[in-house]
């Protein structure tokens, strides 16, 4: 015969020392529990911590440019306004350099020159075109420093570094020096590195082709996706009759959303530039990809919102004689559409930050010109990151790590619209 829970009661004692045992044991697996907890979230935010640090004390130095300052008369110059094209920039700037410094024997001049970017001609020449008023006087005009001379000036290379052993000459470090005691080197913020396009010389490369080409590429993405995805998800989960046909067709989707995304890279190099021979590089080749990447979340994040809207508006909806289109595209999907929106902004984050499936529809390709729509050709974020990180030259490597933190910043500022409208307009029932 079985003892009555009154009978156990009365037959335990729980002031004993055993009872007390089990109650001690009990609180320490939960305290256990809580440290190893906070032990996880510390290890986790120790390495972000670690990550985030890294990238801002290798990049940062991206984040200025050493220039140098140097004044022109072209019109003493003999520069014609109709013929700006044809005159003779690589010498007007190099005399103009010369006088930084003073006579510089000739044998020397090759190492003073290589302290000043091989483009520094072109600059300025672009500038006069930009702005024909320079013709006029005395002008100044910014011209950056080469990449070994731009590294020396932020502590990358060492004067205490034997001769043989670095990138700069001794007479170049004295060159150098003395610019800087005549105030003609600066080091102001890198805009470059915002509004300026790729190339091969790091002192002049930019990210603004990348940050056009993911521009086009999420607008691709995001004109395809989004009303694919939301009409996808309004006929499986108000429409399509339930059984094992839409079943089946819900579990391939929820399997389509974990597929690797350089599955999507193949088949949209097989069947975009294969089939259809659509351009290499082209950013609607690249939005089209990711937006065969995206639309499995976008279909799943659609239909868990249409199901978190409380049936009873759909029946109150039906009930004063709505028919079912209206009361899903009058009140179901209104109600919905925040976290609709919320799973839209997370998704085409996901979809920026995608590396694969670009490069293998060409998107890393050495493009020197912002794209003006989506049949250009471009790069994006994350491929051109990836191009600077495969380059031998030491300016890309500060580079690298600025793009990326240019990338996160990009991608935080996007799951914070998301948080925001997200607690904005979602409505808890």
């Amino acid at each position: 015969m079985n003892p009555t829970a009154e009978q156990t009661a009365r037959s335990v004692n729980w002031q004993s020392k055993e009872m007390a045992a089990r109650r001690k044991a009990r609180y320490a697996a939960e305290t256990r529990l809580k440290i190893y907890g906070l032990a996880a979230i510390s290890v986790a935010l120790g390495f972000l911590a670690f990550l985030l640090i890294s990238l801002t004390y290798t990049g940062h130095k991206a984040f200025i440019q050493t220039e140098v300052v140097i004044e022109l008369d072209l019109s003493a110059s003999g520069v014609d306004q109709s013929k700006i094209m044809e005159a003779d920039w690589r010498g007007i700037v190099r005399t103009a350099l010369l006088q930084e410094v003073g006579d510089i024997p000739r044998s020397e001049q090759r190492q003073f020159f290589g302290l000043f970017t091989d483009q520094a001609a072109y600059i300025v020449r672009d500038e006069v075109i930009a702005d024909p008023s320079k013709l006029l006087g005395r002008q100044e005009f910014t011209v950056p420093m080469s990449d070994p001379a731009d590294q020396f000036a932020k502590g990358e290379i060492s004067r205490e570094t034997p001769e043989s052993q670095r990138r700069m000459s001794d007479r170049q470090i004295a060159y150098f020096d003395a610019m800087v005691e005549k105030g003609s080197i600066t080091q102001p913020f890198n805009w470059a590195l915002f509004f300026s396009p790729d190339s091969r010389y790091p002192e002049l490369a930019g990210l603004a082709g990348a940050i056009a080409g993911s521009f086009w590429t999420l607008l691709v993405c995001l004109v395809i996706s989004l009303p694919a995805g939301i009409a996808a998800a309004i006929y499986l989960e108000e429409f399509a009759p339930k059984n094992r046909f839409t079943d089946l067709i819900a579990v391939n989707i929820n399997n389509l959303a974990a597929v690797p995304s350089i599955i999507f890279g193949l088949l949209g190099l097989a069947v975009f530039l294969g089939w259809f021979g659509l351009p290499r590089s082209a950013p609607l080749v690249g939005g089209l990809v990711l937006s065969l990447m995206t639309l499995p979340t976008l279909i799943i994040t659609t239909r868990n919102s249409l199901k978190s809207v409380p049936s009873s508006i759909r029946e109150a909806a039906l009930g004063i004689g709505a028919s079912k289109h209206e009361a899903i595209f009058h009140h179901i999907l209104p109600l919905a559409m925040p976290a609709i929106m919320t799973g839209t902004i997370i998704s085409l984050a996901r979809a920026l930050g995608e590396t694969a499936p670009l490069l293998l529809i060409g998107m890393n390709a050495f493009i020197t010109s912002e794209p003006g729509g989506v049949m250009d050709a471009a790069t994006a974020l994350p491929t051109q990151i990836y191009i600077w990180a495969d380059s031998p030259e030491r300016g890309f490597v500060a580079r690298t790590s600025a793009a990326i933190l240019v990338l996160l910043g990009f991608l935080i500022v996007m799951n914070g619209i998301a948080i925001y409208l997200r607690q904005r307009f979602e409505r808890r029932w």
